[in-house]
C-alpha cells in the first residue's frame, strides 16, 4: 500500500507564484477552450438563474449574502476544472463528458469536504441575515431599497462593517482548509483529514504568496460579480485551472492522479 503523503510534503514558494499560476491556468484555457468555457457558462447561467428567482421574490438581500458565500462551495464546484487541469499535464485534451463525471471525485473524503463547505455556507447565510436584522427593522425588497440602505445609512454602513469582517474571517477559514486540498482529494491515496492539513500547512508556510493568492481570487470574482456573473464563464475555468497549478506547485512530490 502507497503511503498518503501530508503537511510534510509541502513546498515553500515565492511571491511570484499566483501570477505563475494564473498565466498556466490561462495557458491550460487556451488548450481546451470548449469545455472549459460550456462549464463556466453553466455556472454563468445557474448564479444569474439564482439572483433573477430572489429579486423577483422581493428578497434582494440573499442575492448579496449568497453570492458573497459563493466562495465557500466553490472549490468542490471546480471538480471539474481540477480534472481538465490534471489532463492537461498528461499531455490530454479533456471532454466536457470527463470533466462532469470525475470518477476520483465519487468517494467519501471528497463528500465529507463538501458536506463541510455546505455547512459552512448554511452558518453564512445565517449569520448574514442575523446581521441584517440587528442592522435594521426594515425590510427592503428591491435591489435600489436595499442599496440605498447599505450605502446611505449609518446602519447601513455599521451592516456592511460587520458582515464584513464576519464573513472574511469565516472566508479566510474556508481558504486554508480547502484552498489545495480539493484539487489533492482528486488521489485516491489522500483522505480528508490529509488534505487538509496540508491545505493549512501550505497557508501557514508560505503566509504572503498565498494571502495574495486569496486576493486575486477575490478580486476576480468580484469582477464576475460585477459583469451580473457572466465573467464567470471565463473566469471561473480560469481560477479553477490556476487552482491545479497551484496544488501541483505546492506538492510537488505527489505525482499526479
Amino acid at each position: 500500500m502507497e503511503a498518503t503523503l501530508g503537511p510534510s510534503t509541502v513546498r515553500t514558494i515565492d511571491t511570484a507564484a499566483p501570477f505563475r499560476w494564473l498565466a498556466g491556468g490561462w495557458h491550460d484555457l487556451r488548450k481546451a477552450p470548449g469545455p472549459c468555457l460550456i462549464y463556466g457558462l453553466a455556472l454563468a447561467l445557474a448564479s444569474i438563474a439564482g439572483s433573477a428567482a430572489f429579486v423577483a421574490s422581493n428578497a434582494s438581500f440573499w442575492v448579496l449574502a449568497l453570492s458573497c458565500g459563493f466562495v465557500f462551495i466553490a472549490p468542490m464546484l471546480a471538480m471539474g476544472l481540477y480534472e481538465a487541469g490534471r489532463r492537461i499535464e498528461h499531455g490530454e485534451t479533456p471532454t466536457l463528458t470527463q470533466m462532469l463525471f470525475v470518477r476520483q471525485a465519487v468517494r467519501q473524503d471528497v463528500v465529507y469536504l463538501g458536506l463541510a463547505l455546505l455547512m459552512i455556507y448554511l452558518l453564512w447565510g445565517r449569520i448574514a441575515q442575523v446581521v441584517y436584522g440587528l442592522s435594521t427593522y426594515s425590510f427592503h425588497r428591491t435591489v435600489r431599497e436595499f442599496v440605498t440602505f447599505a450605502l446611505t445609512t449609518d446602519d447601513g454602513h455599521a451592516m456592511l462593517v460587520s458582515g464584513t469582517v464576519i464573513g472574511g474571517a469565516i472566508a479566510f477559514f474556508t481558504y486554508c482548509l480547502v484552498v489545495i486540498a480539493a484539487p489533492m482529494l482528486l488521489d485516491s491515496r489522500t483522505t480528508v483529514w490529509a488534505a487538509g492539513a496540508a491545505s493549512f500547512t501550505a497557508v501557514a508556510k508560505n503566509p504572503a504568496p498565498m494571502l495574495l493568492w486569496a486576493f486575486l481570487i477575490v478580486a476576480l470574482l468580484l469582477v464576475a460579480a460585477a459583469t451580473a456573473f457572466l465573467g464567470l464563464i471565463v473566469i471561473f475555468p480560469w481560477l479553477g485551472l490556476a487552482t491545479w497549478r497551484a496544488y501541483r506547485d505546492l506538492m510537488p512530490e505527489r505525482t499526479a492522479p
